[in-house]
């Protein structure tokens, strides 16, 4: 039978170390807030039922926490007396008799469902208490878990370890899982005899072994461990997040020129044989399928980028623009809600808003769809095969029919047909040796000026 298991996600700091005006779980990692990072991991370790521990902007934290597929329920904290003081907070959820309590945190938006599904795995193997730790070089103010055969003996405390016992290198991470039928037996034995009179859950290893119960611990990355309390640590970890992304998608067939240098967000898909210069950044909602290019300094958010198309450099793609199969988007363009159809160009300084470019239309430099009246936002159509000549401004609602020609410089305020031309400009005049007259003209001026002064 599948054992049924509840996820208590303590979120309920003040968050006074990360000088906001905002709960610190609801900073993004990668354009998402870090609590609902915790509740994916949670989401993969087959947990579907969640606890979240709530007391600072605690509507706002549980909406950032409503990820799909995971039934949460809030539960307030209304003083801050300790880690076993907080899960007691979700005691309503903890009685409903669930086989396994995951304790988990809404700071850590690192870790992944692997560690939580081996304390899992631990308890389905007969232990009462599952402590998740981590190895690194840098143990200094971590509790050190201590084991002897196969089973974890105590957390030993810094300012309370032996020389020996400062040595070990595996460390508590503060995730745990409990046998969800002795939890609230086992919690309710914490007490608060300490110097802070507060009550802490790393007391449930002591407890947990005094009552006869097996006390084990598994391994997790240290990366995965992560916490966060001010900006400098987010900025960590939002370098670790990045990091990890760039790797996974380069195994999976991604070039990327300086990865280093490129931002994903936590959506981004990027499909095979797709190429990622430098200094580009993804914001949320950004597909690009396999085979396209991404030239250096661009900006792409909410868009689609079909296989074989082309971006920049310094281009920008904002919510809604969607390249079609070799479409080209070049510098300094913007595509804001538009369609850019298969194999069409978009070369350079233009700006596409609210429309649809057909097959193969060629849009010349310095074009601007006019889309925006100051109330209103209109649509351009601009056919198949349909070529705009450069700096032309196409005022909307209007649409240029196939294979239609729009000459340079023009001002297009009516809908142009199917294989015409349009000019929509004012006619030229010259006027010879008339620029002898008006530079004299402005000489004697500016000579009358400096006579006055």
């Amino acid at each position: 039978m599948e054992r049924t298991c509840l996820a208590v996600i303590l979120a309920a700091g003040d968050s006074t170390r990360m000088k906001s005006s905002k709960s610190k779980v609801l900073h993004p990692v990668a354009n998402r807030p870090m609590i609902a990072h915790v509740v994916d991991a949670v989401a993969g370790a087959d947990i579907s039922s969640v606890a979240l521990v709530v007391g600072r902007d605690a509507e706002e934290v549980a909406k950032a926490a409503s990820v799909g597929g995971v039934e949460i329920e809030t539960y307030l904290q209304k003083e801050r007396l300790g880690t076993g003081h907080a899960v007691l907070a979700a005691k309503e959820a903890i009685a409903r008799g669930y086989d396994d309590i995951i304790v988990t945190y809404g700071d850590v938006p690192l870790q992944t469902d692997g560690p939580l599904k081996a304390a899992r795995e631990g308890l389905a193997a007969g232990s009462d208490i599952v402590v998740i730790g981590f190895n690194t070089d840098r143990p200094t103010g971590y509790g050190r878990l201590l084991v002897k055969d196969g089973e974890l003996i105590a957390i030993r405390e810094e300012k309370d370890a032996t020389d020996a016992e400062r040595a070990v290198t595996w460390c508590n991470s503060g995730l745990m899982a409990i046998n969800g039928r002795k939890a609230l037996e086992l919690l309710s034995r914490i007490g608060n005899s300490n110097a802070k009179g507060e009550y802490y859950l790393t007391d449930l290893v002591e407890i947990a072994r005094s009552l006869g119960g097996r006390v084990t611990a598994v391994d997790a990355p240290e990366v995965e461990m992560t916490g966060c309390n001010n900006r400098a640590e987010l900025a960590v970890i939002e370098r670790l997040w990045q990091e990890r992304r760039r790797h996974a998608l380069m195994i999976s067939g991604v070039s990327m020129v300086a990865p280093e240098t490129v931002f994903l967000s936590y959506d981004t898909v990027i499909g095979q044989d797709a190429l990622i210069e430098p200094n580009v950044v993804f914001g949320p909602g950004t597909v690009v399928d396999g085979g396209a290019v991404i030239h250096a300094f661009s900006h792409i958010e909410g868009a689609h980028v079909s296989a074989g198309a082309t971006v920049g450099p310094f281009a920008r793609l904002r919510p809604g623009a969607d390249l079609a199969v070799n479409a080209k988007v070049g510098n300094f363009c913007e595509v804001k809600n538009g369609k850019v159809g298969e194999g069409a160009k978009v070369n350079h300084l233009t700006y596409i808003g609210d429309a649809k470019v057909g097959a193969g239309a060629n849009i010349g430099a310095g074009t601007v769809t006019c889309n925006y009246d100051g109330v209103n936002k209109s649509e351009t159509l601009i056919g198949v095969n349909a070529f705009v000549g450069s700096n032309s401004s196409l005022v909307a609602p209007v649409s240029i029919g196939d294979n239609a020609y729009v000459a340079s410089g023009s001002v297009i305020t009516s809908d142009v047909p199917a294989d015409a031309l349009a000019f929509g400009r004012a006619r030229q005049e010259v006027k010879p040796g008339r620029a002898v007259a008006l530079r004299e003209r402005a000489l004697a001026i500016k000579a009358a000026k400096q006579s006055k002064s």
